[in-house]
């Protein structure tokens, strides 16, 4: 199911040697697969040949007491000891540190996505693994998971798209500084002082030369443009019962990496306060704004 993918095989020339240089910066030792098919959850022979691969596997595992009693069965599989990889919701690109080393899996759908947003796509990986987020909302939420359940009035399917949607959220507010980086600096909030991401210093600093990757940036940038044209229209979209609140927060949530702005309620979750504080945050807005829509 799974073949080592050569980054310099299916990009133009200048980001194929961008998207390696930004391996060798973030993820040195990671390897990167392509899969020979599409999959949620890559089944457990699949997950054994990905064995044959990488020199050792970590499976992680989780308390069942993290789990509500309507959790859906994908979750409690993952939450379980067997060696799990890739989750509903989880897009085009995988990463796992329960390789060693660790592993970015390229599924086959990938093939239809246009080159700069395919190579953005394993760039962000690679970011990922370097800013050692987990790979799951599951581990990022740990026992808070039950509460967010609690203050959320939605089936299990729906609460379950609502936290990857925050945790989304979260994992953006982490390394969006880096690809505002990637162009060069400039006067955007992420590199002026971090008001609202709440970026720790180092990422304020003007970036070195060595370190800008324009077409990425580019790309980045492409598929932020690509996703404005809905945001300012979500709230009202859910008044009108067209789009359910799940949705609309996955779909907001998603632009947080890319430095949009956001309508309210979903505004408070691209905040220094988010970045900082987590699921507890992520909990209370969940209670704040169910209780408004009410």
């Amino acid at each position: 199911m799974f073949s080592r993918r050569d980054l310099g095989d299916d990009p133009p020339d200048g980001l194929a040697t961008e998207l390696a240089a930004v391996r060798d910066a973030y993820a040195p030792d990671c390897l990167v697969l392509d899969a020979d098919r599409d999959f949620e959850t890559v089944p457990p022979a699949a997950a054994e040949d990905l064995g044959l691969l990488v020199d050792a596997l970590d499976p992680a595992s989780y308390p069942a007491e993290w789990l509500p009693d309507d959790a859906p069965q994908a979750l409690r599989r993952y939450a379980g000891g067997d060696f799990t990889v890739g989750m509903p919701g989880d897009g085009t690109v995988v990463r796992t540190r329960q390789t060693v080393p660790p592993t970015v899996i390229v599924k086959k759908r990938a093939e239809g996505t246009p080159e700069p947003f395919r190579s953005f796509l394993v760039a962000e990986a690679f970011v990922e693994l370097s800013a050692d987020v987990p790979e799951h909302f599951l581990p990022f939420f740990g026992e808070r998971y039950r509460d967010l359940d609690a203050a959320v009035p939605l089936g299990p399917g729906e609460v379950y798209q609502l936290a990857a949607a925050l945790f989304d959220a979260w994992v953006g507010l982490h390394t969006r500084p880096e690809f505002v980086s990637w162009g060069g600096g400039g006067d955007e909030d992420d590199r002026d002082g971090g008001d609202r991401d709440g970026s720790d210093t180092e990422w304020n600093d003007p970036p070195d030369e060595r370190n800008r990757y324009p077409e990425l940036h580019a790309a980045w940038v492409d598929a932020g443009e690509r996703l404005t044209g809905r945001l300012d229209g979500l709230p009202g979209e859910v008044a009108r019962g067209e789009l359910s609140f799940p949705a609309a927060t996955e779909y907001a949530c998603s632009t947080v990496k890319h430095d949009l702005d956001l309508p309210a309620p979903f505004a408070a979750l691209d905040t220094a306060a988010y970045r900082t504080h987590g699921a507890d945050y992520a909990v209370k807005w969940a209670e704040k704004t169910f209780e408004k829509l009410a």
